[in-house]
Order: C-alpha cells, then structure tokens, then sequence
C-alpha cells in the first residue's frame, strides 16, 4: 500500500499522539494543540478548516452543556438526590445509589455527580466508603451512556459525524443500548458486591493529615531537643520528620536539637491544630497571613482542574485563591516533605483556611468539591432553582419534540441563567473547558486528516479485503475492540475521534449501514473499567476509598466483559447492518 507525503504526515500525526500520550508526561491539552496545529502547518486541513472544526455544533453543544451544568450543581439537586439513597440495608442502598447515579448521570457532568455523592458516601455511618465508592464511579460512567448530552464521548463522536456529513444523532438514539447495559452492569455489581473490598474507615492514626510547620529565626525552640520542648507528647498529632536544608531527617529521635529554618511535618488529626498554634516560635504553613483566622474548608481536588501535577508553590495557591493549604491528606498515601513542595493529585483532600475573597467566589468547582466545613458557593433562591432545574428540563423537551437544536436552546438558557444571576461572567470564566475544547479540536483535527486525505479509506479497504471471510461482523466487533484499547490508553474523546473515521470507512467498503459502527465506537471509547486511570472519576474514588488497582481489575474486567458482550449483541439487533 502507497501512500502519499500527505498520508505519511498524518501517519506521523497519529503515531507521535499515541506515543506520546503513553510515554510522556506531557499534558494532554499541549499535545493535542500540537497535533492541531501540525495538520495545518504540514499543509493536511486549510487553517480555516482548523477554525470551522473548533466551532462545530456538537463541540459548541459540549461546551454549553458544560456551562449550564455549573447552575445545576447550585441547585443542591445532587445533595437532595444522595439525602435519600442510603438505608441500613447494604445491597439496597447500592441499587439505590447507582440508580440515582445512573439518572443523574445521564444529564449532568459526571464527575460532579461523583464529587457531589462521594461526599455523601464518606460521610453516611452504615456502611465502608470503600464498599460504595467504586460501584459509584462504575454507575456514573453506565448512566452517561443513556443519552447523547450523557458524556462527553458521544458528543465527540456527533461532531465527527457532522463534520463527516452524516446525519446527527438525536437525544435519546443511546437510550435502547445503553438502558440494557445499565440495567445489566447495575445487576453485575450488586451480585459481585461481595468482592468489593472492606477498608476500615481509617483513623487519622492511620490515614493522617500532612502537616508543615516551620521555626522561625528567633524560636525559643532553637538550640532545644524536640523531647525538651515537649514536641512528643501531642494529643492527636506527632512529629514524623523533619526537613533541614532539604535533607530529610526521619524518624525524628527526642534528642533531635531543633535549628532555625526547620520544617517540621506533623501528622495527625487536623482539628488538633491549637496543640501547635500554643508553641512561640512556630509557624505553620498557612498561619503567616493571618488566613487561620477564618473559616477552615475541607475540599477534594478535582481530578479536572489546572492545579494536578503542580506544587502549591508553581500553582500560585494563596494569590490564586485567597486560600491557604493548612493540612493535606492522600488516601493510601503516606506523604513525606514538605508541603508546598508535594505535587498535587485529583482526589486529594486539602483542609483550607480562606479568605473573603475565596468566600465570596461564587463557584470554584472547576477546582473543587467541598466535602466538609463551609460550602463553596452560594445558596440559590427557590425561583433561581427552579429556573435551572425546569429550564433545563424545557430545553430537553425542545430538542426531543420539535428539534429545536441543543446549542440553541442551551445559549438561550445560559443568557438567562447569566440574567437572572444563577449564574455570573466569573462562573463561565472558571467553568469554561478551555482544555477539553482544545482537545477535541485536535483530535477532530486528526480526524479529518485520516478522512480527507484518503488515508481511512486506504485502511478501511485494507481491512475490508483481509476480513471478507469473517465478513461485516467481524469488522464491527474489531471497531469496537479498537475503540476499547484506545480509551485505556488515551482519552475517551480522543479514541472516539480517532477510529470513529476508520468506522465510517469500513461501513462505506462494506456497503452497510454507518450506524452500527458508529454505536461501536461511541461505546467502546466509553468502556474505562479496568484502569483506574482510565477515567476521571475513578481517580477521584481511587484515593477517597484506598482502592489499589486490583480492586478495579477485580469489579471491571467481569463488568467490562458483560458490557461488551451486551453491545455487540444488542447493537446489531437494533440498529441493522
């Protein structure tokens, strides 16, 4: 097979993606802008192709929805949802929750659905987070296949397909496949709810809060052994390490004389924080600006947000916030050194002492989720509620019964939240997915490289010649398995967008219906069971509950293979080749 300089450039596309999305530590959003820019700077798409592609409907739809969801997370929905799932009874308290999940899911952002009943979760008395936690992310991840607004992924795939000149899909044209596999993965998780793991609810003793402190020059503590200056004797909190002119020394012996310019890592229960505020001389972390004075906020970071992967330092916390890091804690995780020089993962629990400044925000959830003290946002009034529970619900209902475009009807609504103050410009500002939208511009980008210059078809007939004996079904199950691998290792957009155009090729050699490959697709990018790394909201559980990775090779791979079984046989029956 010959190809072309043209077909060569999006080869290399294609394969540098891939390689280095699983090799580098490169952030996403950076390779994908790169691989954006490539297709245009190699002569593939013309640069206002690159424009028309980062204004697609489907994508300007996403990025709507994505807005609007910030007034429906203000609403308190969630928190009145997960109110009345859990019941003493175990397995009906899971049925409950993942069915609530599952609804939710099907409308709203699914990692807000998670980070709004996580925090139910940990703190319900009657049964192990770690027994309700992972069945949550599973739950989330099978509602959002019920509806096209459900995840992100089927909005990809929709805008490929109108980039592609297919016909759009409609609202609920996931609903047949996607209520079964629902159904089925809720059945599958009840009956192996047994193998979930039992992880006590660990004391801070076990699972501590990371705590720094620093002696400043004129301490009394210097020149003093940590044993005379009574540092061993704390209630709820102890010494674990020191960090001296970035040597650190553990364990810290009593005879250990303190010198200036230590930083003391304490761990323990953060409620005991007035033991360490009594000694002169020591301050900790978040003390300097007078920022412990306020209210303390407990909050889990978003697996989403631009702060994962840097330091409080390179982050710009304090200015960025108005917010101060007092205490740090990772599930599973015992964290050494010093606190603003620890990168920060999604899921990880920080105690912040804030200001008014951070008070007064609005929304932070692009950041956050609250799981404990004071609340991030605002109370809406009843009538603002009801605007966009019920405006959104109308919106649905315009696009369902008189094909009132999503994007329209989700731009008027967002104007009115916007006019009536649900929501305001510094929402959007935060809420706006600049990085997703960058994402899915590159990978269509790719995709439209693979299309025009003829390349999916090159393969397609490739593949089509190779599987004449297994015939149509043979490629459609072979989609799907390409789809599936390529959520593993990348993200489900980019593997809808990606093999989404290899489908559509295979159908059109075929002479068969496009829409079967399409459902393959949209479905195998949205298997993440396995990985915990996989999916979003399994990272976010993953430190929450103390999973290891076993646990979801344990749960995933049986529901991964019940899930998969089901598509492929139900796909077929419902949407003919």
């Amino acid at each position: 097979m010959s190809l072309t300089l043209t077909q060569w450039s999006v080869v290399a596309l294609a394969v540098g993606l891939v390689a280095a999305l699983v090799l580098s530590r490169a952030r996403p959003v950076m390779l994908f802008a790169a691989v954006g820019l490539g297709t245009v700077l190699l002569g593939i798409i013309e640069p206002p192709r690159l424009l028309v592609l980062a204004a697609n409907p489907a994508v300007i739809t996403l990025l709507l929805l994505l807005l609007v969801s910030a007034a429906l997370e203000k609403t308190g929905l969630l928190s009145l949802v997960g109110r009345y799932l859990f019941r003493p009874g175990y397995r009906t308290t899971l049925a409950r929750m993942g069915t609530g999940t599952m609804v939710s899911s099907a409308f709203l952002n699914n990692t807000a659905v998670v980070a709004a009943m996580a925090g139910a979760v940990s703190r319900q008395p009657d049964h192990l987070p770690s027994r309700l936690l992972l069945p949550l992310s599973y739950a989330a991840i099978l509602g959002g296949t019920l509806t096209l607004v459900g995840t992100s992924t089927h909005l990809v795939v929709n805008s490929v397909l109108m980039e592609q000149g297919e016909t759009p899909l409609a609202l609920f044209d996931f609903l047949p496949v996607g209520l079964a596999v629902a159904v089925a993965g809720l059945g599958l998780l009840l009956l192996l709810a047994g193998t979930l793991p039992r992880h006590p609810k660990a004391p801070e003793a076990d699972n501590p809060y990371f705590i720094d402190a620093e002696v400043l020059t004129d301490s009394p503590l210097v020149g003093r052994s940590v044993q005379q200056n009574g540092l061993r004797a704390l209630q709820g909190l102890y010494l674990a390490e020191i960090v001296r002119d970035g040597q650190l020394l553990a364990p810290v012996t009593p005879e250990l004389v303190l010198q200036r310019g230590d930083k003391l890592v304490f761990c323990g229960d953060v409620n005991q924080l007035g033991e360490l505020q009594r000694f002169k001389g020591l301050s900790l972390f978040a003390g300097s600006n007078g920022l412990l004075k306020q209210n303390l906020v407990e909050v889990l970071v978003s697996p989403t947000s631009p702060i994962v992967g840097k330091t409080l330092k390179e982050s710009d916390f304090r200015a960025r916030f108005d917010a101060a890091v007092v205490a740090m804690r990772r599930r599973g995780t015992r964290l050494s050194g010093k606190l603003g020089t620890i990168p920060l993962q999604g899921g990880d629990i920080l105690v912040l002492a804030v200001g008014e400044r951070f008070i007064k925000r609005p929304q932070l959830s692009r950041h956050f989720y609250p799981i404990g003290g004071t609340e991030l946002s605002r109370p809406l009034a009843r009538w603002q509620e009801l605007l966009a529970v019920g405006g959104f619900a109308v919106t649905l209902l315009a696009n369902l019964l008189w094909s009132v475009p999503l994007y329209v009807g989700l731009a008027v609504l967002l104007m009115a939240l916007l006019g009536s103050g649900v929501l305001n410009s510094n929402d959007v500002r935060q809420r706006f997915p600049f990085e997703l939208w960058v994402i899915i511009t590159g990978a269509l980008a790719l995709a439209e490289g693979f299309s025009q210059s003829g390349l999916a078809g090159l393969i397609a007939d490739a593949l089509q010649q190779r599987l004449s004996d297994g015939g149509v079904m043979m490629a459609f199950i072979g989609v799907y398995l390409a789809a599936l691998v390529t959520t593993e290792l990348m993200t489900n957009n980019a593997a809808a967008a990606l093999v989404l155009p290899l489908a559509l090729s295979l159908a059109h050699a075929f002479g068969v219906s496009a829409m079967p490959f399409i459902m393959a697709v949209a479905y195998g990018a949205s298997a993440s069971f396995i990985s915990p790394f996989s999916y979003q909201t399994h990272m976010m559980v993953m430190n929450l509950g103390d999973y290891r990775k076993r646990d979801y090779a344990r749960l995933g791979v049986p529901l991964s293979l019940l899930y998969s079984g089901l598509v492929l046989w139900l796909i077929p029956h419902l949407f003919p080749f």
